[in-house]
């Protein structure tokens, strides 16, 4: 019986760390995006806090969670420019038909 317990667990260990390795190959890959997601969302509130619009009739500036969002979204996307992508291992010269 302990030793059907302890496959179980085992197997449950090995599930755990496949799963840590993977969250922290998602972070350690996608790092500038999330870093320019966090500082967009800082910027959104701040534009929201200093700007912002009071009558409520401006769809992004009038709620401080739209303005957070939309900051979230543009400095991801500005951030994630900066990334470097791996290089295609084919060459364009040997692909010369």
């Amino acid at each position: 019986m302990e030793n059907k317990y302890y496959l179980c667990s085992e197997f449950q260990n090995r599930i755990k760390i496949t799963f840590m390795k993977r969250i922290k190959l998602f972070f350690k890959s996608n790092i500038l995006t999330i870093i320019g997601a966090v500082i967009g969302a800082a910027g959104g509130f701040c534009y929201w806090l200093k700007v912002g619009c009071s009558s409520g009739t401006c769809p992004i500036t009038s709620s401080p969670v739209m303005s957070v969002i939309w900051g979230m979204i543009m400095g991801g996307l500005i951030f994630s420019m900066f990334e470097k992508k791996p290089k295609s291992s084919t060459n364009k010269k040997d692909n010369i038909d």
